[in-house]
């Protein structure tokens, strides 16, 4: 049944396309039934999956010249990722209810993203993950460059130009990164002998060491783009800003997830040896393991400080994203059994949490009030005149900063602590991190909430919040509480997949226990 989360997205893209523009309703009830689904057969899937097995979904012959096959497959860390783009493609759409220009063209290319993003999950074929990869970055480009937005202080005529900047940069650097993977995969085809692309067969292929060390930064480099890694994160608050709210929490929640999810799937499983020591040091470096989780390091720290001084209230979350996402990438980096664990948590966490974010930005705030500047937000009294947004944004602020409770504080503290147990003095700087995050999140959630006099009168008067808002929003809610208060309904399936022999690769280069 996994696989009709594939099929039905596209299946919903082709019906809401040829359900027109001029039926919007139709179109946002046939985009809501497609996501809905999706998140059922996710949902069930993941109730009656058996911890520690793959599941073998689809696996035909697809170009059998060259070893190719139609191959979809899931372990549990697929399914935790299949889960949460069910949770945000639904929450998406509850989101963008209010969409009226173009309606069955947005959500058209908005579900083949999901067609693209279930793909990229369930693909267990190298071929196969890198098409599915390709057609979910497309739709991205007309979905900011369409129906989204530019910065407040922007001129009204460069608004359109501003958001086909933002869009063509995210679609550059995403296909510059895309290179680079192909560039990976088909030098692991040609060495593995040229007959097969199958991830679990290549997984157990002897690579030499010495090709591991250079195609693993290749491929490393060319999916942590799409995951933000400094500095190569340039793309991600731009294009954060300027997406309609629908696409940014679906940029935020699950395309970012693709990037680290190929580091990990691909890059580190394919190629473990290309994580040892080099045998020399540059710069106190002596690793590709230790650049990258010192580049992981400085995305914390410099996201959450740029964050710090932003006007724009989409930037702080943007920013936000890509501190939040260096937490993936170093606890990736550790090696260790409760880092990695953690990494995969937070991929979850943060895409429930930055959605819901991005949700209360975008959609209740900015679409009522029309700006997303902070110092004119504040006179405003939004926690007076939409207490609903004000109350949601609270929660998820929270979620975020890592509150015990919420799914962020499980995952960023196994991270912690997978950080601490293989590189004890990044935990100091990581933890400084976490405190800059703290400081951007209470000051962008006070001065555009809580700013004005309790005895000021309020002057505006915005529209109410709707029920699908409200859906959406207790949707995101009730994910991020449900993994905080009892975080095992994730790591019961994310530990015995990392034990699994696809990784024994890894294991032993990380030698954890």
């Amino acid at each position: 049944m996994l696989a009709w989360t594939i099929y039905l997205s596209f299946l919903g893209a082709l019906a809401a396309l040829l359900a027109g523009n001029k039926r919007p309703q139709a179109v946002r009830i046939i985009a809501l039934l497609t996501t809905v689904a999706g998140l059922g057969i996710a949902t069930a899937a993941v109730v009656q999956y058996q911890p520690g097995e793959t599941l073998t979904i689809a696996r035909l012959p697809w170009i059998p010249q060259f070893g190719v096959e139609y191959y979809l497959a899931a372990d549990g860390i697929s399914l935790v990722l299949v889960l949460l783009t069910g949770i945000a493609a639904t929450a998406g759409v509850l989101f963008s209810w209010n969409i009226e220009r173009r309606t069955g063209e947005f959500f058209a290319f908005y579900l083949t993203l999901i067609g693209g993003v279930y793909g990229v999950f369930l693909s267990f074929d190298l071929l196969l993950l890198f098409v599915f990869y390709e057609i979910a970055i497309i739709p991205k480009y007309f979905l900011i460059a369409i129906w989204g937005s530019a910065q407040q202080s922007s001129a009204r005529g460069q608004s359109g130009a501003l958001r086909e900047y933002a869009a063509m940069k995210l679609a550059l650097y995403s296909f510059a990164g895309s290179g680079l993977v192909l560039a990976g995969i088909l030098a692991a085809w040609v060495v593995g002998g040229g007959k097969t692309m199958g991830l679990e067969a290549l997984a157990h292929t002897d690579f030499p060491a010495h090709f591991q060390m250079w195609v693993f930064p290749l491929v490393f480099v060319g999916f942590a783009v799409l995951a933000g890694m400094w500095p190569f994160h340039t793309w991600a608050p731009g294009g954060h800003a300027a997406a309609p709210t629908g696409a940014s929490m679906l940029l935020a929640g699950v395309v970012m997830k693709l990037g680290a999810y190929g580091c990990l799937r691909v890059a580190m499983t394919l190629f473990p040896q290309g994580l040892a020591p080099w045998g020399f040091h540059v710069l106190g470096l002596g690793s590709w393991r230790d650049v990258f989780a010192l580049l992981a390091l400085i995305g914390i720290v410099y996201g959450a400080s740029v964050a710090l001084v932003q006007r724009d209230f989409k930037l702080v979350i943007g920013y936000s994203s890509v501190s939040h996402m260096g937490f993936v990438l170093l606890g990736l980096m550790t090696l260790n059994q409760v880092g990695l664990d953690g990494a995969v948590l937070q991929m979850f966490s943060h895409g429930v949490i930055a959605g819901l974010l991005f949700a209360v930005v975008g959609r209740m705030v900015y679409d009522r009030t029309h700006t997303r500047d902070l110092n004119e937000l504040a006179p405003m009294h939004l926690a007076r005149v939409i207490p609903f947004a004000a109350v949601v944004f609270v929660l998820a602020a929270m979620a975020s900063i890592g509150l015990p409770g919420f799914s962020g504080f499980i995952a960023e503290f196994q991270v912690l602590l997978g950080v601490w147990q293989a590189m004890p003095w990044m935990t100091a700087v990581a933890g400084f991190g976490i405190l800059i995050g703290v400081a951007f999140t209470w000051r962008a959630m006070t001065k555009a909430f809580f700013t004005a006099t309790p005895n000021s009168p309020a002057t505006h008067h915005l529209p109410p919040i709707t029920w699908p808002e409200r859906l959406g929003a207790f949707l995101l809610l009730g994910a991020t509480l449900a993994v905080g208060f009892y975080p095992r309904l994730l790591i019961d399936l994310i530990l015995p997949s990392l034990n699994s022999p696809l990784f024994d690769g890894l294991r032993n280069a990380g030698g954890w226990r």
